[in-house]
C-alpha cells in the first residue's frame, strides 16, 4: 500500500476504514471504472465479482454466503444501525471511505444509502439441482430490464416461487440495480441461468422432462385464466414470462402446456410483466 495512506481503526465495530485520499488507486476500480459486464468477467473462469448496495441488500448477501470483498461507504452515514450492523459482520474486510461529494466525484452519482459492497460470485447450480423439490417456478425469457428483473425476484420470493429460471439473454440478477429493486432477495430465492443451446433446441419442453407442467403467460385468444383450476391442480407447474413488450416468443408459446392470461377490465390490454408476476404468483399460489 502507498504509505501516503492512511488507515483508521475503529473499535466500535472492529474494523479497518481507509479514508479515499486518492481516486485513481486500484482498489476502487470495481467501484468506479468497471463496467458489470467487466465485473463479471473480472476473475475467468471463475464466476466473477459484483456489486451490492444498501446495507438491506448487502446483509442479506452476507446471509447467503457471498464473499466480501471491500466496502465503499459514505463517512458521514457510517453511524446508521444498519450499516454499523454490517460493517460490524465483516470485521477482516476494508472500508472506503469517503465524504458524498468525493463519492459522487468517484462515481458520477450520489451513493445510494451510504454503502457499497463488492462481493465475490458463486458458481451457479444446474436448473435439477435447484427444481428437484420445487413445485411452484417462474422463468423469464429476455427479461432485459433490470428494474423488472429484480420487481420479479421480490415478488416471487414474497409470494412463495420456490425457484427462478432465466435464459441466457436475460439481464443478471446480481446486476447492482436489479438486486436493490429485489431488496435484497435474489440472494434468498434459488436461482440460474439455463442452457442456451438446450433452451433453443427444446425450450419448455426442457423443463416438462423435469416434471413441470408449462404455462406461457401470453395474449392469445386461446388462452385461459390464470385462475382456472388445472393450474393449481397441477403438481409442479412452471409459469413462463416474457419481455416487456415483445412478450414469450412464438416457439416458446407453441410448446408450452397452457397459454395464460390475467383478465382485464377498461379496455386495458396487459400489464407490466413485473406487476404480471406478482398477480399470477398470488393467484396460482394461493
Amino acid at each position: 500500500m502507498p504509505s501516503s495512506r492512511r488507515f483508521l481503526y475503529n473499535p466500535l465495530m472492529n474494523t479497518t476504514w481507509i479514508p479515499i485520499t486518492d481516486l485513481n488507486i486500484p482498489e476502487l476500480d470495481i467501484y468506479a471504472r468497471l463496467s458489470e459486464v467487466q465485473l463479471l468477467r473480472h476473475d475467468e473462469p471463475a464466476p466473477g465479482i459484483f456489486i451490492a448496495e444498501t446495507a438491506k441488500v448487502i446483509d442479506r448477501a452476507l446471509s447467503a454466503g457471498y464473499e466480501p470483498i471491500s466496502f465503499l461507504a459514505d463517512e458521514a452515514l457510517t453511524g446508521q444501525p444498519e450499516i454499523r450492523e454490517v460493517l460490524s459482520r465483516c470485521p477482516q474486510v476494508p472500508v472506503y471511505t469517503a465524504s458524498s461529494q468525493v463519492l459522487r466525484e468517484l462515481n458520477g452519482f450520489p451513493l445510494t444509502r451510504g454503502l457499497l459492497c463488492a462481493l465475490r460470485r458463486r458458481p451457479l447450480p444446474l436448473p435439477s439441482e435447484i427444481c428437484a423439490h420445487a413445485r411452484r417456478i417462474a422463468v423469464l425469457e429476455h427479461v432485459t430490464n433490470p428494474t423488472n428483473a429484480g420487481a420479479i425476484f421480490r415478488s416471487a420470493a414474497a409470494l412463495g416461487i420456490d425457484a427462478v429460471l432465466l435464459t441466457p439473454d436475460c439481464t443478471d440478477p446480481l446486476y447492482r440495480r436489479a438486486a436493490r429493486v429485489s431488496m435484497g432477495t435474489v440472494f434468498q430465492i434459488p436461482w440460474t441461468i439455463l442452457d442456451g443451446k438446450l433452451w433453443q433446441k427444446k425450450g419448455p419442453l426442457s423443463l416438462r422432462e423435469l416434471g413441470f407442467t408449462t404455462a406461457a403467460l401470453a395474449l392469445r385468444e386461446d388462452s385461459i385464466s390464470i385462475d382456472d383450476p388445472c393450474l393449481k391442480e397441477a403438481p409442479r407447474l412452471a409459469l413462463l414470462l416474457g419481455a416487456e413488450g415483445d412478450g414469450l416468443s412464438p416457439e416458446t408459446i407453441a410448446r408450452c402446456d397452457h397459454t395464460v392470461l390475467i383478465p382485464m377490465a377498461h379496455g386495458v390490454d396487459s400489464l407490466n410483466v413485473a406487476a404480471a408476476s406478482a398477480v399470477a404468483f398470488w393467484e396460482i399460489l394461493k
